[in-house]
């Protein structure tokens, strides 16, 4: 899952350069942003959920 994410903000920062070196492809930028946004988010929101089972276990 670890690689799965990873390479989705890798694709999301290729998106967003691809779209901002182009500028009639402005909308892959926006699309690119929003993807690196929605993985970022997604890959703390799992970190802080098995940190605080970890948490939960360990009392």
């Amino acid at each position: 899952m670890k690689i799965l994410l990873i390479a989705l903000l890798i694709a999301a920062v290729l998106l967003g350069i691809v779209g901002f070196l182009i500028e009639a492809l402005l909308w892959l930028a926006l699309i690119g942003i929003i993807l690196f946004a929605v993985t970022a988010l997604y890959w703390w929101w799992r970190f802080r959920s098995s940190r605080s089972t970890e948490v939960d276990s360990a009392r």
